[in-house]
């Protein structure tokens, strides 16, 4: 069963209640609407994930003991689908040993309440979570408008979460929740370079090339889930040349340094794609730097990516 409520309605926090208990579902929605919040219900876990089939709420708060799909399985299965890993879950539980707590947060669960609900507490835990995933999703949009198109895999290559512009990349290209076909052999490939810091690899993904950056090696004793993150380039050289030189009067040399700026490239690998010296890279940025008008090489990587994109 879920509730007609229509999520992010007027720019209100969406929160999703999974509970069996018909009381507590009418006890939550009264005192979650009258906080200001839109809720969707869902009285069990299969429920709950058939619904995040087509909404992503802001926040959960899930009752741990259900009948089927508990809400330790509910939480990990949410926590596998990199579109929903990022929404924080509360739980609810009337269990009082420590053990349960810690099943809890082991699930995915950011924090936990215990029955009987004290409002006043959950209420304020919520907006604590509510606020912290805000600055989370901002940060990676962020992210996408200086040009650092990331996502983040686990040791064994499975897509954990990714900045907003290479989720329409990936969803394009017949990704979702995991990494489009293409990208599985040669983020395999990727991993097994995670040593060599800024290792890169290239290949075709339908009619694009795309270019994967190893963004730091994965240290030998970090467990299985650590994130590994890597940038995603889309390499189109001959059109993006052409839009930095006439969007900033840039010469062929300069456009071509700019470019490998915005892919995140120093300038020694630079100097050794283009089979110039390094100083004379310098020579080009500091030209380049003048004609945009900045001083560092994020904002003139910034510039680029903009116009480029």
């Amino acid at each position: 069963m879920f509730s007609d409520t229509i999520a992010g309605q007027a720019g209100r926090d969406t929160v999703l209640v999974v509970d069996d208990n018909p009381e507590s579902l009418h006890f939550l929605i009264d005192t979650i609407e009258r906080a200001g919040m839109t809720v969707l219900i869902a009285t069990n876990g299969e429920n709950a994930l058939e619904l995040l089939e087509h909404v992503a709420p802001d926040l959960i708060l899930i009752d741990a003991i259900m009948p089927g799909l508990d809400g330790f399985d509910t939480t990990r299965a949410i926590k596998k689908q990199p579109r929903l890993a990022d929404i924080p879950v509360i739980f609810m539980t009337g269990l009082t040993e420590t053990e349960h707590a810690v099943r809890a947060l082991d699930a995915g669960g950011v924090d936990y309440v215990r029955k009987p609900i004290a409002i006043e507490e959950l209420l304020a835990r919520m907006r604590v979570h509510l606020a912290g995933a805000r600055v989370s999703q901002a940060g990676r949009s962020a992210l996408d408008a200086t040009g650092r198109h990331l996502f983040a895999v686990d040791r064994a290559g499975q897509l954990l979460w990714a900045t907003p512009q290479v989720e329409h990349l990936m969803a394009s290209m017949g990704g979702g929740d995991r990494l489009p076909p293409d990208f599985a052999g040669p983020v395999a490939r990727l991993m097994a370079l995670r040593d060599n810091p800024d290792a890169t690899l290239r290949f075709e993904a339908g009619a694009q090339v795309v270019e994967l950056v190893l963004v730091g090696p994965l240290r030998r004793d970090e467990g299985e889930g650590r994130e590994v993150l890597v940038r995603l380039n889309l390499i189109r050289e001959g059109a993006d040349l052409e839009r930095l030189r006439d969007r900033y009067g840039l010469t062929q040399r300069e456009a071509e340094v700019l470019l490998w700026i915005s892919y995140g490239k120093p300038n020694r690998v630079i100097s050794e794609i283009l089979g110039i010296s390094p100083r004379t890279v310098n020579k080009h940025l500091e030209q380049v730097f003048e004609k945009l008008g900045v001083e560092t090489r994020a904002a003139a990587a910034a510039f680029a990516v903009r116009t480029i994109a």
